[in-house]
């Protein structure tokens, strides 16, 4: 995409269509003929989706399907029945299956290479790496996010400027934006064991957990110990922010560190921002402050 130059975020993904000539399109699961030749050929992970007659709102649900590549019309269709808020980063995505060229022949899975699991999971993995270089610029995104000190607030400044929402702001400011700093986020349901869907499970708390890789390399926190983390001091308010607190994690070595956490519930999911304060002492154990 050389012709994209270099332009201020947000980048219209108009553009980069017209550039790789792609046409972009909507679908509704309501739309029961249109999708049913569509995914009568489909394979998703290595299992058709559809072997019998069913009810495509199901498959769609089950396979959590929210935009389609079809690479032999050079179309993306998005998902209709989702927030329009969401479609940004579904087209990114999908975008990013046409610029990868192994992948044309195989988004259908007509291949015997695509009925591994592991072939569809690295297909989406590469998809999602796009998807974050077009509509997170990386140079600029990380000069910015590196400028100032790391808070859900800067997050959300991030999410306006670059077009994007709050949640996949918040995963690129872990990954790309920590600036040497280990930090860590999660992606929950509501932390307060009052307004914890009945589906919770406590064994798997978290829909994302997303490490910096100075946080991945120094500490060794599970998902269930940061969740715990989180739930001490969340309260049970419907929306906005739920508190904040410094914590005491400890390292690979056993030396302390102090960390700030803070959460933020959109009325859909919890997002909460940990990152690292200052070093504390030598030490054992996980602990809060």
């Amino acid at each position: 995409m050389d012709g994209l130059g270099n332009p201020d975020p947000p980048i219209d993904l108009s553009i980069v269509r017209d550039l790789l000539k792609l046409d972009r399109g909507y679908y509704s699961t309501s739309d029961d003929g249109f999708l049913r030749e569509i995914f009568s050929r489909m394979k998703v992970a290595g299992k058709q989706v559809l072997l019998r007659p069913t009810i495509l709102k199901d498959a769609v649900q089950t396979l959590s399907l929210k935009a389609l590549y079809l690479p032999d019309q050079k179309r993306i269709l998005l998902d209709n029945d989702l927030p329009p808020l969401k479609h940004r980063w579904n087209e990114a995505h999908e975008i990013g299956h046409d610029v990868i060229p192994w992948h044309a022949g195989m988004m259908l899975g007509d291949t015997e290479q695509t009925l591994t699991p592991i072939c569809h999971a690295h297909m989406e993995a590469e998809a999602n790496y796009a998807a974050g270089q077009i509509v997170f610029p990386s140079c600029r995104f990380a000069v910015e996010a590196i400028a100032s000190t790391p808070s859900l607030d800067l997050v959300r400044r991030l999410s306006k400027a670059f077009g994007n929402t709050m949640t996949s702001t918040l995963w690129r400011f872990v990954e790309k934006g920590h600036g040497g700093r280990p930090m860590v986020a999660l992606v929950t349901g509501h932390p307060h064991p009052t307004r914890r869907r009945p589906d919770f499970d406590a064994f798997n708390p978290c829909r994302y957990c997303v490490e910096s890789q100075p946080f991945r390399e120094r500490f060794r926190a599970t998902e269930t110990d940061l969740f715990a983390v989180v739930a001490g001091y969340c309260g049970s308010q419907r929306g906005g922010s739920l508190g904040q607190r410094e914590v005491v994690l400890v390292d690979r070595n056993g030396d302390r560190h102090m960390f700030g956490f803070e959460t933020f519930f959109n009325s859909y999911e919890a997002l909460t921002l940990g990152f690292q304060l200052r070093f504390e002492m030598r030490g054992t154990g996980f602990q809060n402050s």
